[in-house]
């Protein structure tokens, strides 16, 4: 029942405020539009002084007693908002984890270009699991799948930190790589 908003993130709240005839509360208090305190008065006092300055009434705090509005250009203000929003997306950066998978049989030349994918995406800002995976009597050598995890990470110890180290859930070992600040 989850509605995706943008880019596949779900939006938490949707904050909406009511709008000038939309509030029907007897007493508000209200402040300009340069923050300043107007006082508490009805709301059809509040709307015609908002009229009168070609502003919109928004109830900004519904839950104070009285309910606080104030003046404002409410296309504007959503206008801004919605600048700071796509600003702040912009900047947020969402960290994956990209695994590597490999097996104690793995040779020397397989073995780098796996080295330098797991490097590439650490550099990049990634979080990698790294396993290997054990098919049948290979479960009787699993100190090989140790090592060869062990050579892995001394290899990228210069750009990330060991998060978890190596261990066996099943018939797979792994560990976890976490780029370093």
């Amino acid at each position: 029942m989850w509605q995706n908003v943008e880019g596949g993130a779900s939006a938490i709240s949707i904050v909406t405020h009511q709008l000038n005839e939309d509030i029907r509360d007897k007493e508000l208090r209200l402040i300009g539009s340069g923050g300043e305190q107007l006082g508490i008065m009805s709301a059809d006092e509040a709307l015609r002084i908002a009229d009168e300055k070609g502003l919109d009434l928004v109830k900004i705090s519904p839950q104070a007693n009285p309910p606080v509005c104030k003046l404002m250009d409410y296309g504007k203000f959503r206008f801004e908002q919605g600048k700071r929003e796509k600003e702040a997306r912009k900047n947020q950066h969402v960290v994956e984890i990209k695994e590597i998978r490999m097996s104690p049989g793995i040779d020397v030349g397989d073995f780098n270009v796996k080295l330098k994918n797991a490097q590439k995406f650490l550099t990049e800002g990634n979080r990698v699991k790294v396993s290997v995976r054990f098919r049948g009597r290979e479960m009787a050598h699993t100190d090989i799948g140790r090592k060869l995890l062990d050579k892995f990470a001394e290899q990228c110890a210069e750009i990330a930190n060991v998060d978890k180290g190596a261990k066996l859930e099943g018939r797979n070992m792994s560990m976890f790589l976490s780029p370093k600040k």
